[in-house]
Parts: C-alpha cells; structure tokens; sequence
C-alpha cells in the first residue's frame, strides 16, 4: 500500500469520480444555472437573464440538468396566467451546493482577490462567513497532507 499512489499508471480512469461528475456539471452553463438554482433562482426567464445563456441554450441545459435528477420541474400559475414551469433543486442537486461554495471561496481567493467577493455567505443564526473545509467522518479538520489515499471498490487496474 506504500507505493499505491506510485502504481496510477496501472489504473484506468474508467469510474472516476471526478470525471462522472464533470460529464454531469463541467460546462460553465450549467454550473452557472446551478449557481442560480442554489440561490432561489425558479424560473426560466431568470435563468436566461442572470447566467447570459440564449434561451434556445437555457432550455437545453435545464432540460439536462432535469434528466440527471438536480433539478425539478414544477407547475405554478400566477391569477389570470397560463401554467407555467419552474426549476427548484432536488436533494441531489442539494448536494452540490457545497461543491458550489467551495468553488466561490477559491475564486475569491484566487481568481479575483483584488475585486473581493462578489457575494458574501453567512450563517443566519449567527452571522459568521461560511466556509468550506474537509472534514473526517468523525468530525476531525483535515489539512493538507493529512489525507491517507486507499483503492475503493470501483478502482479498476489495467
């Protein structure tokens, strides 16, 4: 298990993980939407406005991001309006709003920290910024070159 990391020339990259997810999320778009979506963004023509997508694109990635279960779509009707949709996000689609946040702080951080951050997250009960961080199952912050990497079950070696 030493050289376990030496030995990744002997893996394929078939069931990465982090390539399943950006096959799933990786286009700016549909990161944007999400972005959207996590910040109580429901519908469609918000969409189209916030992230600057055509509508023809919006629609598409919606769409997507419906198929793969992130979003929902559901029925809403104003008095006097025809039925309409709107876009609310799923447990799964939940899920990756710390993924979302993370991205935001390293941006802040690394992508533009002259201008500062664009938004500004905190906790509603006591008003400190939120952070991301990795933490064990146990609870225990981890830092850098804290983490001990182990095949999982779906490594598959050439």
């Amino acid at each position: 298990m030493d050289d376990f990391l030496g030995e990744r020339d002997t893996w394929t990259s078939e069931g990465c993980s982090i390539a399943g997810a950006l096959d799933l999320v990786g286009a700016r778009s549909t990161l944007l939407l999400l972005r959207e979506a996590s910040l109580g963004t429901t519908r469609f023509g918000d969409f189209v406005s916030r992230v600057g997508l055509s509508e023809p694109m919006a629609a598409r990635r919606l769409k997507d991001l419906v198929g793969e279960g992130l979003l929902e779509r559901r029925s809403y009707r104003e008095p006097g309006s025809r039925a309409r949709e709107e876009y609310r996000l799923t447990a799964k689609g939940q899920a990756l709003v710390p993924v979302l946040m993370a991205l935001r702080q390293w941006g802040d951080e690394y992508a533009s920290p002259e201008a500062g951050p664009t938004l500004r997250m905190a906790h509603a009960d006591c008003g400190a910024e939120l952070r991301v961080e990795v933490r064990c199952a146990a609870g225990h912050r981890v830092g850098r070159g804290e983490v001990e990497v182990t095949p999982g079950p779906g490594l598959v070696r050439r």
